[in-house]
């Protein structure tokens, strides 16, 4: 045995060296530092690295309403069969389930969704997991509540161009619909407020389905795979995803300007300037969640963005800065300057692939 001692005297500190290198997490951790890290409890995870003075949130599983007493059955009842009838529609042929489609994170899988007659509007339909927690709807936040919201697309001539006047009488006259009322409200008027009120209902029970990244937050640390926990790692610290996208919807409720208002262009969008008149507006757009954006693509206002790893590579140049194309924009007080709070992100193809590996868990 005596020949093993100085084997292990060599050894034994470069053990103790190998155990203190997981002290300082890094980009650069083996994968063992990371997994060790991030088996603690959340609130014992590395803290993210964020641009700027933004206030961020802890990230959280996804949750379940409670259900009934948040919503009373016979309103949610009235509420899906609102969400998925045609008959809201001018054609008798569109749902709001026609561009929220469930098996998409309640998204479109179109850049911009046909409405009435075939007319498109200019905006993607965004995700509506998780929109209970929203204070703004819309991409450029022009409702302040679900209740506000609902109506909108029901009136909108390139979506479903329905006469709101005439939307309770259609609705009084197809069977069922006063029974649902009735169980819903106790006599069976149908009134506007009524629908959005049922619609809104439904809607805040929206939740995000359950995936790996909801198992890996309740404390299983085999629910990743090595490139999905450096992913997680780079999305809170080197990727600084977590500016932005945080809290339990990851999300920020939040406008910011990433470069993509077309200014002075065919597909001009001034976003959130449209609805304040503010200057400091122009160009800004609703920061969309993140949970189950695999399945919520196209992505950003428009539906630019066909693909995750064309979004992560556009993030890691910076995104788009315009630049005035003459002198009148030049002079312009409204042309668009995208927001300070997109930087250069420098990372590496091995990087890249686990940030997207790890968005994919969402």
């Amino acid at each position: 045995m005596k020949p093993l001692l100085p084997l292990l005297f060599a050894v034994f500190p470069l053990l103790l060296q190998a155990a203190d290198d997981c002290s300082q997490i890094s980009d650069d951790s083996t994968p063992a530092c990371l997994r060790q890290a991030y088996a603690r409890p959340l609130a014992q995870w590395p803290a993210p690295t964020v641009e700027g003075q933004v206030r961020w949130r802890e990230m959280a599983p996804a949750t379940t309403p409670d259900l009934p007493s948040t919503v009373p059955y016979p309103l949610l009842k009235l509420g899906i069969r609102l969400f998925f009838d045609p008959a809201l529609s001018a054609s008798g042929k569109i749902a709001c389930a026609s561009c929220h489609r469930p098996e998409h994170a309640y998204a479109d899988t179109l850049a911009v969704t046909p409405g009435h007659a075939g007319r498109k509007g200019r905006r993607n339909a965004p995700a509506l997991v998780g929109v209970a927690s929203a204070n703004h709807l819309f991409w450029d936040g022009r409702a302040p509540t679900l209740e506000d919201q609902a109506l909108g697309p029901i009136a909108d001539p390139a979506e479903m161009a329905m006469d709101l006047k005439e939307l309770p009488a259609r609705l009084a006259a197809i069977p069922g619909y006063a029974e649902e009322f009735t169980a819903a409200w106790g006599d069976r008027e149908v009134t506007l407020a009524r629908i959005q009120t049922a619609l809104a209902a439904y809607q805040r029970t929206l939740v995000p389905a359950r995936t790996a990244f909801d198992t890996f937050l309740a404390g299983d640390s085999t629910a990743f795979d090595d490139q999905q926990l450096l992913g997680l790692h780079l999305f809170r610290t080197k990727a600084r995803c977590m500016t932005c996208h945080n809290g339990p919807a990851l999300n920020d409720n939040e406008f910011h300007n990433l470069g993509l208002s077309y200014f002075g262009r065919k597909y001009e969008d001034l976003g959130r300037y449209n609805v304040t008149g503010r200057i400091e507006d122009v160009g800004k757009f609703r920061t969309p969640t993140l949970r189950n954006i695999s399945r919520s693509g196209p992505w950003m206002h428009n539906g630019l963005f066909r693909s995750l790893r064309g979004i992560i590579n556009m993030y890691n140049n910076g995104m788009f800065h315009p630049k005035p194309a003459n002198a009148a924009q030049a002079s312009d007080p409204r042309f668009p300057v995208t927001s300070t709070l997109i930087k250069t992100l420098n990372l590496d193809e091995r990087e890249l692939q686990a940030l997207e590996a790890f968005l994919k868990t969402l």
